[in-house]
């Protein structure tokens, strides 16, 4: 019996060191103010949900514009290199692997702080990015997306814009 307890407790420790699937966990990102959450639903899937502050900035005709907007992300995130991680001997804790994602967001169109004001009361992007995720011992979080997104708004806009989007944080529950 204590033999098979051995045997058991070292599988736990070995699947927990070597990580090859996805953790749900929360964190609060600090470059861009949000609450972030991720929610494991497979092997190598997750679901993003984050509430948070977005960035805006618009050169024109000799003229600068700003605007930080409020607004709500969700990613379905599919993760593709945690093997490779393993063989280098590198983290996947925390879901610390590269990722391609289907992005969808709403922002509100008045910014909270800015002169850029849009048109229209709001604002969805979707569309497919490409990201990493890096979660460190201390628990700092660096995530990164980059993708084309197909934009749209209440009074009929529709226009193509780049999804750039750099999260610095630290995860607080996993």
């Amino acid at each position: 019996m204590k033999r098979l307890f051995l045997i058991f407790c070292s599988l736990i420790c070995i699947s927990a060191l070597a990580q090859n699937n996805t953790g749900s966990q929360f964190s609060l990102n600090a470059f861009t103010p949000s609450a972030e959450y991720e929610l494991s639903i497979g092997e190598k899937s997750s679901i993003d949900l984050d509430f948070g502050l977005g960035f805006s900035y618009l050169h024109s005709l000799g003229e600068s514009h700003y605007g930080i907007y409020p607004g709500f992300k969700t990613q379905y995130r599919y993760y593709y290199n945690f093997q490779k991680r393993i063989d280098d001997k590198r983290n996947t804790s925390g879901n610390s692997a590269n990722y391609i994602a289907g992005i969808a967001s709403i922002t509100g169109g008045n910014p909270i702080f800015g002169d850029l004001k849009y048109s229209s009361d709001y604002g969805l992007v979707a569309g497919p990015a490409w990201g990493l995720q890096r979660v460190y011992d201390n628990n700092f979080k660096v995530n990164v997306n980059l993708g084309l997104g197909f934009g749209y708004s209440e009074v009929g806009d529709s226009y193509l814009l780049p999804i750039i989007a750099v999260q610095l944080g630290w995860v607080l529950d996993r």
